[in-house]
């Protein structure tokens, strides 16, 4: 098993992606309430090789030389991937030993205003940056950030971001009903989106429970008023319904295993991440699957959410 690959695994955004994660969990410098990682246990500002470089690269190597290229390779995992301190070394060495495999930064976006960092993502295909909310009051609700950082240089960061950077950025926000979906903070983001220009705005809600378990899901037609309201180009809808399948044999290795995981006992992410071995992120994508497919649903007990097998009551009614 892979130390810092995970996956391939079924993205709604990217096809089938070979996940690179390149720092501890849950190292960021937010602790996001929706984050289906869990919550931040290392809070930190501090860039450094929190993985050894050397092993990062051998595992690619070994990756591609028992297995078929992915669509993407992306930077991503269960904090944020450009705290790595190598990051653009790394990026270098990708698109130099594997430069038919696009590579994509999944990034909160939150260090832009960092010329040197500017320019290590340069030679990325795509960069994925959220921008939640573009007021300090919406900030501080949903994303809970180091106290170093302020959303007007993060959205100053993102426009420069766009000026410097050559390729796609496809700008993720998400949508918390009761905080950031009022026409004050619509509006706000809308001028933020306007000068930041991202090739692409993706609206995106929660798929399953997050650090606060009391925010619900915005539906498709609450996101498609928000659209609606902004007027803007280029904005799409990101429903789980929409991710893209998984090659069926290993969607049935690993749906399966789940399964029969769940079946002998209640399970939460964390257990069923060291019953399988399976990175938390890619356990995400497959458990959407399942509960997309009424496989299973989550139940809250003890203060903990736990998987169990077959629809909820609610997808019954």
């Amino acid at each position: 098993m892979y130390k810092h690959l995970f996956g391939p695994v079924p993205s709604r955004r990217l096809g089938i992606s070979l996940g690179i994660d390149l720092v501890p969990a849950k190292t960021c410098n937010l602790n996001c309430i929706y984050c289906e990682c869990g919550r931040t246990t290392r809070m930190t500002m501090e860039r450094r090789e929190y993985v050894p470089f050397a092993e990062v690269c051998e595992e690619l190597e070994h990756f591609f030389s028992a297995n078929s290229a992915p669509d993407y390779l992306t930077f991503s995992g269960s904090g944020e991937p450009l705290l790595y301190s190598r990051a653009g070394e790394l990026i270098a060495w990708i698109k130099e030993r594997f430069p038919a495999v696009p590579l994509a930064i999944l990034t909160n976006g939150t260090l832009f205003s960092e010329a040197a960092l500017r320019q290590e993502v340069h030679l990325a295909d795509v960069v994925l940056p959220s921008l939640d909310a573009a007021t300090a009051t919406a900030f501080k609700q949903i994303n809970r950030p180091h106290p170093s950082l302020k959303i007007e240089a993060i959205i100053e960061g993102l426009i420069l971001l766009r000026q410097e950077y050559p390729g796609q950025i496809w700008l993720e926000v998400f949508i918390v009903l009761g905080i950031n979906d009022s026409e004050a903070e619509l509006n706000a983001l809308r001028q933020a989106i306007v000068r930041i220009a991202p090739d692409t705005v993706q609206l995106n809600s929660l798929d399953r429970p997050g650090t606060v378990t009391s925010i619900r899901a915005a539906t498709r037609a609450e996101l498609e008023r928000i659209a609606d309201f902004w007027r803007l180009p280029a904005v799409e809808i990101v429903a789980r319904s929409a991710a893209a399948p998984a090659p069926r044999a290993v969607r049935r290795e690993k749906e399966s295993a789940i399964l029969e995981t769940i079946a002998r006992r209640p399970c939460t992410l964390e257990d069923l991440s060291v019953i399988l071995g399976m990175h938390v992120n890619e356990l995400n994508k497959y458990l959407g699957i399942l509960e997309t497919a009424g496989k299973i649903h989550t139940r809250r007990q003890g203060g903990l959410n736990f998987y169990v097998q077959g629809p909820s009551a609610k997808s019954q009614s």
